[in-house]
């Protein structure tokens, strides 16, 4: 990434422009050359005056510091004048002016002090001018060309402080998408894991009502059946207990497996907790889910598991009259657990 001053850097014919832009001739740089060496007499002088009067404002006072600074300072605005009256101001005197911008905002110069130091500067080497020069042509184009001269370096350095805070606000800007896509992911993240069971990859519970509902307002838009199986493995707590933890998360993952390669794409398969299960099947009357779906699951079962049993309820509404989603689910759990019983006492299946 490029340095501030790296973006801001100009060209010869850049600098050009902005000089033809101020109407800086060869002749206001003529002006400026002549008085050169005028102004070097007074300069320590002018410096002394510029920074007495600069300190004696708390705020300013309190960003120089210490002696040290003052006389860096001191050494800095010296040669700053010279560049004003030397004649050259050219790529090398403007990226000069670029690094100054740069510094000032670096140790939180506000543009206020910048440009009431300016007004000062000018305001001394004004008072000089006359008083070297008197009252003649010369002197009226020398202050004509530091003015100009002076609205150039201004431009230069507030360039710095505008680049400067759009820099800072693209950083801003950055970190704050940075967070909210960081955000965005952490929501999606969190809401994909309460979606999706860990385990088995099926809808969680939580979001069973929604795919229901769903399922049953386009259904009753197309006048279409709709089936709920509850699914439960059977004796799963003596599974546990005798073949371990691991082996019955095993039997919970591959069921629900089971489950998904028996459906369609249209069908939602949910771990309703534990070991139970629930199907909902989209456009299927009951007996498609027993005939169809239902076996479709213990040929894949007796496959893949086969010591494990389950047991299935199965229930249907619609197309014409349309149970509510509690009703739905409570009637299918019913049936499951009647089938289950049946089982256990060992009575024929209905």
């Amino acid at each position: 990434m490029k340095t501030l001053l790296e973006q801001l850097r100009f060209t010869e014919s850049e600098i050009r422009v902005r000089k033809r832009l101020l109407s800086f001739t060869a002749e206001d740089v003529g002006a400026l050359k002549h008085c050169c060496s005028l102004i070097e007499q007074r300069l320590d002088t002018i410096v002394d005056a510029f920074y007495s009067i600069q300190t004696s404002e708390p705020e300013i006072a309190a960003l120089i510091g210490d002696a040290d600074t003052l006389e860096r300072l001191q050494s800095a605005q010296r040669r700053y004048i010279l560049d004003l009256f030397t004649g050259n101001y050219d790529l090398e005197y403007a990226n000069n002016r670029l690094r100054i911008g740069l510094v000032h905002k670096r140790i939180g110069v506000e543009p206020k002090y910048y440009l009431s130091a300016v007004y000062l500067l000018r305001r001394l080497l004004v008072e000089n001018l006359n008083d070297l020069l008197g009252d003649n042509d010369l002197r009226l184009r020398a202050i004509q060309a530091l003015d100009k001269l002076l609205y150039f370096d201004v431009t230069l350095v507030f360039e710095t402080y505008i680049q400067s805070m759009m820099s800072a606000l693209e950083a801003v800007k950055n970190r704050t998408e940075d967070y909210a896509r960081a955000l965005e992911e952490t929501v999606a993240m969190r809401n994909g894991e309460l979606r999706t069971d860990a385990l088995t990859g099926l809808t969680t519970r939580r979001f069973l009502h929604e795919a229901l509902q769903r399922t049953l307002n386009a259904a009753q838009r197309r006048a279409e059946p709709v089936s709920v199986i509850f699914v439960d493995v059977d004796d799963f707590k003596y599974l546990n207990d005798h073949r371990g933890h691991a082996y019955g998360d095993q039997v919970l993952c591959e069921l629900g497996k089971v489950l998904l390669d028996a459906a369609r794409g249209e069908d939602t398969c949910v771990r309703y907790g534990g070991d139970e299960f629930c199907v909902v099947l989209a456009n299927s009357t009951e007996e498609q889910a027993l005939t169809s779906y239902c076996k479709r699951i213990n040929s894949l079962l007796a496959e893949r598991l086969p010591n494990v049993k389950i047991s299935m309820g199965v229930v249907q509404t619609g197309p014409q009259h349309f149970d509510k989603a509690e009703e739905l689910l409570k009637h299918a759990d019913h049936r499951m657990y009647k089938e289950k019983t049946v089982k256990k006492n060992g009575l024929a299946k209905h």
